[in-house]
């Protein structure tokens, strides 16, 4: 008896996944991806992103009808209204939801069932590098920790084992991990003198 049911595992369509997995196989090129963001400033600590196209698997994607709009923000004590969330907490975001995928993906594609997974980070900066009031002090967070509660159909072994993988194979804490070059340019408007 034939089935239009699809096969799932964590919420992850299985034949759509091998499927993609085989043709990038086929035709490494559709790995290639470009992600787009642009940003606009509001005023004091408020600025706000968007997104929207991106190109992948051969094209540009058109999936999306209307942009992403996040807003990014300051606390008061610097400086700020609660607008949003800041930058550096989104790196935190970004970094949760892309190892969360990142295990959710792989786990499915080893055949483990996930029935829990919750992540919290906890990021340590000091503001002296961001303020320029010691050269010694990076600007950025200086350890980021990942405690993340996880409940599936394996054994501890297989479970350390794919987080390990988890942390070499997810995009974002991968460029956290080992920064990638990032270029910042003046451009101007057209008809800006």
């Amino acid at each position: 008896m034939k089935t239009d049911a699809t096969r799932m595992m964590n919420g992850l369509p299985l034949d759509q996944m091998m499927e993609t997995v085989a043709a990038i196989k086929d035709d490494p090129k559709l790995a290639r991806f470009q992600f787009r963001n642009s940003n606009r400033w509001v005023g004091g600590g408020e600025n706000r992103s968007t997104i929207q196209r991106f190109y992948g698997a051969g094209r540009e994607d058109d999936s999306r009808d209307a942009p992403f709009t996040f807003t990014n923000g300051e606390p008061p004590v610097l400086l700020g209204n609660n607008e949003g969330a800041n930058p550096v907490e989104f790196l935190l975001h970004a970094l949760a939801g892309c190892v969360t995928t990142t295990l959710v993906l792989h786990a499915a594609a080893r055949g483990i069932r996930l029935t829990k997974l919750s992540t919290e980070l906890v990021g340590d900066m000091d503001l002296q590098g961001l303020l320029g009031l010691d050269e010694g002090v990076f600007p950025g967070y200086e350890s980021i920790r990942i405690a993340m509660d996880v409940e599936a159909d394996c054994s501890d072994e297989e479970l350390e084992d794919l987080m390990a993988f988890v942390r070499g194979h997810s995009p974002v804490c991968s460029t956290v991990c080992k920064p990638v070059p990032v270029v910042i340019e003046r451009v101007k408007a057209a008809g800006a003198a």
